[in-house]
């Protein structure tokens, strides 16, 4: 139910290796956001509320560690970037469109009944905001 807790994000995460930007998360958002208005696939999705955990941890908001955070912790630690508000907008309207009706994602949590995951992307959209 966290960000990092499927195989699309993590595969996600170990691309940060490769760069010492923000032009991932940039990526994740430009990818999620060519969809416009039509239904959105949850490996999109998932990208996505990874970039929006890259941003918050920058913010020095982790929320949670554990084995599947720790590559992107430690990339967060050698790269002390301070995210532009117009990442953090997207971020917002990235979160907003993953629990909207075209969702994937969200269709999938909901079938499950899991109120947790919910919690957890209302949590995450706080961190990177707040």
């Amino acid at each position: 139910m966290l960000a990092f807790d499927n195989d699309d994000a993590n595969d996600w995460a170990y691309d940060l290796d490769g760069v010492s930007d923000l032009s991932l998360v940039k990526s994740a958002f430009e990818q999620m956001e060519a969809v416009g208005s039509g239904y959105l696939e949850q490996g999109l999705a998932c990208n996505a509320l990874a970039a929006c955990e890259v941003l918050a941890r920058l913010r020095g908001r982790p929320g949670y560690t554990n084995a599947y955070t720790d590559k992107v912790d430690k990339w967060v630690a050698t790269h002390q970037i301070d995210p532009p508000m117009g990442l953090i907008t997207r971020g917002e309207a990235a979160v907003v469109r993953i629990l909207g009706p075209e969702s994937e994602l969200r269709e999938l949590w909901e079938e499950a009944g899991d109120q947790e995951w919910r919690a957890a992307v209302d949590d995450l959209r706080s961190r990177m905001s707040g």
